[in-house]
C-alpha cells in the first residue's frame, strides 16, 4: 500500500488491520510510517512492515519489489494510493516539479502494477486498487499535468480491468471527489473555489472504497457534493470551452 502516512492511505491502512490484515505501508517519511506501524500493531495486533521509499525515484518500484521477494512476502492487495499534485500555469511550473509528479502519478504506479501483477494471475487471486479522481474527467487548466495523470490512471486501470477478466484477480478504480486530505494545501490551491468543495473526510470514502475492491468493483466515483452531482452529469453536454473556463477560475486563488 503506497502513500499511507496519510490521508486515505492511511485510513485504508486502519480498515485493513482491523480486519485482521498484515500490512507493508510505503512512503517517503519513515518517521511517519514508523509512528503508524506502532499504532496499528499495539490497537490490532496485527504484522507490519515498512519500506520508505520516494516513488518519484526512477527505481523505487523495482526496489520496493525486490524487498518484498527478499522477506518472502506474499502480497494479496496492491494498493497504489501515493499522489502529487500541485498548482500553477503549465508554461511557470518547473521541470523537476511535473516530472516528479508524472514520476509518481504515472510512472511508480505502472511499474508496481506491472510488477505486482504477473504473481497474481500466477495464483488466479489478488485485488489491486489504483487511486485516481474526477479530475480525470475533465482538463485542468492551472493543473494541467495533475489532470492529465489522472485521465492516464483511469484509462490504464480501466483496460486492465478488462484483460483480467476471469482470471481470478481484479482491477478496481477509485475516483473520489472532494476529499480533505491536506491535498489542497500541499498544492497550494487553499484559497480557491475549488478547496472549498473538499469537504468529505479520508475516513468517508475509504469505507466504501475498501468494499469496492473486495467485491471487485470495476470503478468508483465516490463522495460528491450536490454542486458537483450536477455538474457530473452535465459534463457530456457542456462545450468543452466553457468547463475549461470554470475549472480556471475555480482554481484561482480569492
Amino acid at each position: 500500500m503506497t502513500g499511507t502516512s496519510s490521508g486515505l492511505g492511511k485510513e485504508l491502512a486502519y480498515i485493513h488491520a482491523r480486519r485482521g490484515g498484515s500490512l507493508i505501508l510505503v512512503a517517503r517519511r519513515q518517521d511517519l510510517l514508523e509512528a503508524l506501524a506502532r499504532e496499528l500493531q499495539d490497537t490490532y495486533g496485527t504484522t507490519v512492515y515498512i519500506i520508505s521509499k520516494d516513488l518519484s525515484k526512477e527505481t523505487a518500484p523495482e526496489e520496493i519489489y525486490a524487498e518484498v521477494q527478499a522477506k518472502g512476502l506474499q502480497v494479496d492487495y496492491l494498493i497504489n494510493n501515493a499522489g502529487l499534485g500541485g498548482q500553477g500555469a503549465f508554461a511557470e511550473r518547473s521541470m523537476e516539479i511535473d516530472m516528479n509528479l508524472i514520476a509518481v502519478n504515472i510512472i511508480s504506479l505502472t511499474k508496481m502494477t506491472k510488477l505486482f501483477l504477473p504473481d497474481f494471475l500466477k495464483r488466479k487471486s489478488g485485488r489491486i486498487l489504483n487511486v485516481s479522481s474526477t479530475a480525470a474527467l475533465m482538463p485542468g487548466p492551472l493543473q494541467a499535468v495533475y489532470y492529465a495523470s489522472k485521465a492516464y490512471v483511469t484509462s490504464l486501470s480501466n483496460a486492465i480491468w478488462q484483460e483480467i477478466q476471469g482470471s481470478g484477480v481484479t482491477m478496481t478504480l477509485l475516483m473520489p471527489g472532494g476529499m480533505d486530505t491536506g491535498f489542497a494545501a500541499a498544492s497550494g490551491l487553499q484559497n480557491t473555489s475549488l478547496a472549498k468543495q473538499m469537504v468529505f473526510s479520508p475516513r468517508e470514502i475509504a469505507e466504501p472504497t475498501y468494499a469496492a475492491m473486495l467485491r471487485g468493483q470495476m470503478e468508483l466515483i465516490e463522495k460528491l457534493n450536490f454542486i458537483q452531482k450536477l455538474s457530473f452529469k452535465l459534463l457530456p453536454f457542456l462545450p468543452k470551452k466553457l468547463i475549461m473556463k470554470q475549472i480556471y477560475n475555480m482554481q484561482q486563488s480569492t
